[in-house]
């Protein structure tokens, strides 16, 4: 029997395997063995469902997540859970990460880092910008490693290479500081990016709050 949620796991998988294709009526239809015209009944359209695909990715990332009254861990945990979410599911993550759906998991998830925010002390204008840096950052970079993860095999491993040996070769007399650092960037550029900048901003988070109580 036919159901949003089913809908919308259904096309989270043909997602996966597809990539932006399987977001068609058609496609859709057949893989529920439904006709598709019984789709419109959830969905006005395909966009209305790429949106309900992005809030189910939200909500996925707060399975299970609860407040410890430590803000920095909390929002390291958000922040953490988010990237994962979305690294579970690139070709989606690629497609939605830039949505803003209105819908219940989005709104549960604005409401539980602003009260993170809040219940740390910082003021309202400043517990809003943060929260907006923050989401911005941990979609921005859910997105970014989510396009990598999308890519065909032999693509991510030849991009991956051309640190070793590209700018492993490159020499210190025209290249010193990348020369210098060679060994460690090729190490580093394998990894995300994304742990090492969320505790930058949750640094300059944690200074800011300290500036104002000082």
């Amino acid at each position: 029997m036919l159901s949003e949620q089913i809908i919308v796991q259904t096309a989270l998988r043909l997602i996966g395997q597809h990539g932006a294709e399987a977001l068609t009526v058609r496609r859709l239809g057949a893989a529920l063995g439904a006709d598709p015209s019984a789709l419109y009944r959830y969905f006005r359209n395909t966009d209305e469902l790429l949106l309900a695909v992005a809030d189910e990715l939200i909500g996925r990332a707060q399975e299970g997540w609860e407040s410890t009254g430590d803000w920095r861990a909390d929002l390291r945990e958000i922040g953490l859970r988010v990237h994962a979410a979305y690294q579970a599911h690139p070709q989606a993550a690629v497609l939605a990460a830039h949505r803003t759906t209105g819908r219940e998991n989005e709104t549960w998830a604005v409401e539980s880092m602003l009260g993170v925010l809040r219940s740390a002390g910082f003021p309202d204008e400043e517990a809003v910008r943060i929260y907006h840096a923050f989401v911005d950052q941990a979609l921005a970079f859910a997105a970014l490693d989510a396009a990598e993860l999308a890519l065909p095999a032999p693509a991510r491993t030849a991009d991956l290479q051309v640190w070793r040996a590209s700018y492993g070769r490159l020499p210190a007399g025209t290249h010193p500081n990348i020369a210098a650092t060679a060994h460690i960037l090729a190490d580093d550029m394998m990894l995300s990016g994304y742990p090492f900048a969320l505790e930058l901003l949750l640094e300059a988070s944690a200074a800011r709050l300290a500036s104002r109580r000082g």
